[in-house]
């Protein structure tokens, strides 16, 4: 069957390649090989999908050669958009401190608010008990006059069955017409006065409750100003520490050991805002509103330490002209890069990351000019190839302060500044800290 499938598929390709023969001749005997239709087409074949598969090579060869020509606009193409970028940061990060800025006015003018509201609630309250004093008086009064009432009733129907004879005795005087006449007018006016002083404590008493009802509305009203005002300082504080919590979680670092070292260096107590409420016998009572006040003076108590925290760390940008990030962090040319290198032209402002003390100043091997920064928790900052330092050994510096210029000093191709983070005598990369507070400072 396969031998058939052969011959028929032979003689249909031998209209186009006939059958040859290559004759091998030596000196003895000559032989010959036969190359049947179908062996020739699939050398055929095979040579044609090898040219084939050479003119492919040949053109991505030849594409990739071509395309190298134009790296260079791509990588220019590429800085001019990290520029851009950066510069959206920059922009973003003013706005966000114009934004912490306003929220901390808002926040003070809330908190004075509080403050009123506060003398406005205790001053309710001593009103309010006063009424409730006042009622209790009243209704003794009230009834006191009823009960002398009820005794002047029975002092008159005693008077009465005694000169009608019905006490079962019989008098043995005659009471005088005018004795009784006398004794009726004193018990009339007796009467008379107890009922005008009843129904004048009744009216002071529904008075004293219609009172009672219109404080009870105020307070009611009070207490949902006082719960608006509340949730607006709880969001407040909220939106000025969620930044600062994400920008701790992005370097890396343990906010809460880092806010307690603060703590404990900034240990003084003491001041005005006291949210305790203190009951007339001196006790605390307590509150939801006295838990909520605690709750935001906590926030910011933590706001606070945030802040100081962050002004000792490298949490700013060493360049705040224009620059180009001409290399990163980590391996370059099979070396451990350990920092970023900013070029910009000579001279360029060199600023100083964080608040510090400055523990080197001078000439390093390698990085020329360089000043080495320590700042708190661990964390220290190198600016290298700098053409001139403006500070010395042992001196404090603050966040912003101008330290350098920037140049092209010990192993540089060009003017740049060479800039370093370590934490615990380790390096990280530079740009976690920067992008970590471009949305907060």
């Amino acid at each position: 069957m396969h031998r058939r499938v052969a011959q028929h598929l032979n003689t249909v390709v031998g209209r186009w390649l006939p059958e040859q023969r290559l004759f091998l001749k030596s000196d003895s005997a000559t032989r010959f090989v036969r190359l049947r239709p179908l062996t020739q087409a699939v050398m055929l074949t095979g040579t044609a999908l090898i040219f084939g598969w050479s003119v492919v090579v040949s053109s991505i060869l030849l594409s990739d050669v071509i395309s190298a020509g134009s790296s260079e606009e791509q990588v220019a193409r590429a800085q001019a958009a990290f520029e851009g970028r950066l510069d959206e940061l920059s922009h973003e990060r003013d706005a966000r401190a114009d934004e912490a800025a306003a929220a901390q006015s808002r926040f003070s003018l809330a908190l004075q608010q509080v403050s009123l509201m506060q003398s406005a609630l205790l001053t309710s309250e001593e009103r309010r008990r006063e009424l409730e004093t006042g009622i209790d008086v009243i209704q003794s009064t009230l009834r006191r006059t009823m009960q002398e009432r009820d005794a002047a009733s029975a002092e008159v129907a005693l008077r009465t069955a005694e000169l009608n004879g019905q006490n079962g005795t019989t008098a043995k005087a005659e009471v005088a017409p005018e004795d009784v006449a006398a004794t009726l007018d004193i018990v009339a006016a007796a009467l008379s006065s107890a009922a005008a002083e009843r129904d004048r404590a009744a009216a002071e008493a529904e008075a004293a409750l219609q009172k009672l009802a219109e404080m009870q509305l105020e307070q009611r009203l009070l207490d949902q100003r006082n719960d608006e005002i509340f949730a607006t300082l709880e969001n407040a504080v909220s939106v000025s520490v969620g930044p600062l919590d994400k920008m701790f979680r992005a370097v890396g670092m343990d906010a809460d050991a880092i806010l307690e070292t603060v703590r404990l260096g900034y240990s003084g107590t003491g001041g005005p805002l006291l949210p305790v409420a203190m009951s007339a016998s001196g006790a605390t009572e307590y509150s939801a509103d006295l838990d909520r006040a605690n709750g935001i003076l906590d926030t910011l108590d933590r706001l606070n330490l945030y802040r100081i925290a962050a002004a000792s760390l490298p949490l700013d940008t060493p360049v705040r002209a224009a620059y180009r990030l001409t290399s990163p962090f980590g391996r370059r040319w099979g070396t451990m890069h350990e920092g970023i290198d900013m070029a910009g032209p000579t001279g360029t402002p060199i600023y100083t990351s964080g608040d510090g003390v400055v523990v080197f100043a001078g000439w390093q091997a390698g990085y020329g000019n360089m000043i080495e920064i320590r700042h708190q928790f661990g964390t220290s900052t190198r600016y290298g190839h700098l053409s001139k330092i403006r500070i010395t050994v042992g001196q404090k510096v603050s966040r912003g302060d101008r330290i350098g210029d920037m140049g092209s000093t010990g192993r540089s191709s060009g003017p740049h500044l060479h800039y370093e983070v370590h934490v615990s005598g380790k390096p990280v990369n530079p740009m976690t800290f920067i992008k970590a507070a471009s949305n907060v400072f």
